[in-house]
């Protein structure tokens, strides 16, 4: 009896000099825009959206912790966008083939810290819809196969050459494993509307924890009066553009004359 109890003792003291294992630290993502509005006038030429945080831990993360990721994008409004395609027929260059993609952000731009799915797991894409692939909406296609891809990179090929969709792997910078910062430029050809910026903390592929801001783009100035005044009281701004034009007409008949002189 003695010898099973001194045994039993020597097994409790062995297990409990053993160092339990350690959970993977609890972590929340804590971030912020340089700017939540952006005002379209006259002479706007673009600009750019700085996104700057920290992640907040409940302890320091061990050696046997993985490294997080951390994924930013901005998004403008969808909407539907038609797709044509020409061929040459007789000579002459025609619009044959079309096709509807039902939903496509108006503005695209993500940053990894690292490789996308180095990032961010294939699961965790499709579910929170975050790689271009999952953003586009093709709902009631009548195209297959390649045909459908021919389309869809068409758009994206259009987009990313006037700088609407953007796509930049290990475009934010990540520091120490805790401070990171991604920038965003916006063209002058954004639509007006509200943008939305999310930033993904992950681990592993999966996410920890995300946040959410809304960044609003509209019209401002004389833009935002013109525009509401030709939605709300079309004629008369009818009547104003007539009237201008008349004044532009004879200020340049004036001003002709005055030269011959």
């Amino acid at each position: 009896m003695k010898a099973a109890a001194l045994f039993a003792a020597a097994f409790a003291l062995g297990a409990a000099a053993q160092p339990a294992e350690q959970t993977p630290p609890v972590e929340r993502v804590i971030a912020a825009l340089d700017q939540n509005r952006i005002a379209i006038t006259a002479g706007f030429d673009g600009t750019e959206i700085f996104v700057y945080g920290a992640v907040a831990r409940d302890r320091l993360p061990g050696p046997q912790d993985a490294e997080v990721g951390v994924v930013v994008m901005i998004t403008g409004p969808s909407a539907p966008v038609v797709v044509r395609r020409k061929a040459r027929t007789l000579g002459i260059w025609v619009n044959r083939d079309s096709e509807v993609i039902d939903a496509a952000p108006s503005y695209y731009a993500i940053a990894t810290s690292g490789a996308f799915y180095d990032t961010i797991s294939h699961t965790e894409d499709l579910r929170r819809r975050v790689s271009l692939e999952h953003t586009l909406r093709f709902v009631g296609s009548r195209s297959e196969g390649e045909a459908r891809e021919a389309f869809l990179d068409a758009v994206v090929r259009l987009r990313r050459d006037s700088g609407l969709y953007v796509i930049a792997p290990q475009g934010v910078q990540l520091i120490e494993g805790t401070l990171f910062n991604a920038r965003f430029a916006l063209p002058a050809n954004i639509v007006e509307g509200p943008y939305s910026a999310r930033v993904l903390l992950t681990r592993q592929g999966a996410v920890v924890d995300a946040f959410e801001a809304q960044v609003d783009v509209a019209k401002a100035g004389v833009e935002r009066w013109l525009f509401d005044l030709a939605r709300e009281q079309s004629l008369l701004y009818g009547v104003m553009a007539i009237m201008v034009a008349l004044v532009a007409g004879l200020a340049a008949s004036e001003a002709f004359r005055w030269l011959k002189r």
